[in-house]
């Protein structure tokens, strides 16, 4: 079993994103305060093998796990992938301040059954000490978070299948963090003490992460995806089994200036999903603005969805990019990782895990 969400000093790590339609891969080395990607790539997935976020062909996904190695041409072997935040229980706890680990872990084990609805033989857990207790001194604050066994360890069969040995279980949302925190110098205006929107658009699920100080303060998932568009295009067209960014690189007849039948519904579907999103994100909150606004996913590809979004809500937004900041090596090809940097960043964030 496989699950840790403490801040360890690691080798140099891949880091997997597992979604509904690829594998992305992600390899990074660091020389001072400067990143550079080393390796990189992306493999499609067999339709099904994945059904929203639950893995239902673990074969299926480590073929794909075995191709997207061969494509990055990398020789590392262990690697970091995350399951997604809707499927995780998180929550901070107090306990005695004198308490050794060990005493802290057979707590947590007891404190944690009385909050996650699974017996606990069930769930992978882990916990971090987050330090004094502010209100009360001779308590210290532990974060706790919990999955699924069955879900962490679909995850963990299929990468070794696929020839890879899993080294960490992450958690998309904090792997989403950990890459904003990378890229908000570059945010208008600087993003360190903004409160930026996240908006991860990916093939089924649609997630929206709040950050404030660069800090995780609220997170949403919605039933909504490029897959809806990709649908719309491949029917329009007759492309079929081709996701919309790869027939969009490879020149589609018409895919560079999409119909309203097929693009102008999903924008309009969107824009309001952001919009509500937003809105559930204010009432659970004491703030009722968001500095700025960051696309990501493969929904982020579209052209001029930024503007968009910028136009209708009045809100600055950008269209990610983790590695503005970073050096490419020769052995990446830059015009493909520059084209799929928006639907890079869990990947990014997972892999800056390593450092």
């Amino acid at each position: 079993m496989v699950w840790s969400i403490l801040n360890k000093k690691l080798p140099n790590i891949l880091g997997i994103d597992i979604s509904p339609t690829s594998i992305k891969l992600l390899e990074l080395s660091k020389s001072g305060d400067h990143f550079k990607v080393e390796h990189y790539g992306v493999a499609p997935l067999f339709p099904d093998a994945m059904v929203e976020s639950d893995v239902k062909d673990v074969n299926a996904i480590a073929e794909a796990v075995k191709l997207v190695v061969s494509r990055a041409r990398t020789k590392c072997r262990n690697a970091i992938i995350a399951v997604p935040g809707s499927s995780v229980i998180t929550k901070t706890l107090q306990f005695d301040a004198d308490l050794d680990e060990n005493e802290i872990e057979a707590q947590v084990q007891l404190e944690a059954s009385r909050y996650i609805p699974y017996p606990m033989q069930e769930v992978s857990l882990d916990f971090q000490v987050l330090g004094q207790n502010h209100a009360k001194p001779d308590k210290i604050d532990v974060f706790v978070a919990a999955s699924r066994t069955e879900k962490v360890n679909s995850r963990v069969n299929a990468l070794a299948i696929g020839g890879l040995t899993t080294s960490i279980v992450d958690v998309e949302t904090y792997a989403i963090e950990r890459a904003c925190q990378h890229i908000t110098d570059t945010l208008p205006n600087g993003g360190k003490h903004k409160t930026v929107a996240i908006i991860d658009i990916g093939s089924v699920i649609t997630s929206i992460t709040v950050l404030h100080h660069l800090s995780t303060i609220y997170t949403r998932e919605e039933v909504f995806g490029g897959q809806l568009l990709t649908e719309a295009i491949q029917k329009r067209y007759s492309l079929i089994d081709k996701p919309i960014e790869t027939a969009e690189r490879q020149g589609a007849p018409g895919v560079d200036c999409y119909t309203s039948e097929a693009l102008e519904p999903f924008k309009e579907a969107l824009i309001p999903l952001i919009r509500r999103s937003l809105q559930f994100f204010f009432s659970a909150s004491h703030y009722n603005e968001v500095d700025h606004i960051v696309l990501a996913g493969d929904g982020a590809l579209i052209p001029g969805l930024a503007d968009l979004v910028t136009g209708c809500l009045g809100t600055k937004c950008t269209t990610a990019d983790p590695f503005i900041n970073m050096t490419i090596s020769s052995k990446v090809d830059r015009v493909a990782l520059t084209a799929d940097a928006p639907a890079l960043m869990v990947c990014c964030g997972l892999a800056l895990r390593t450092f």
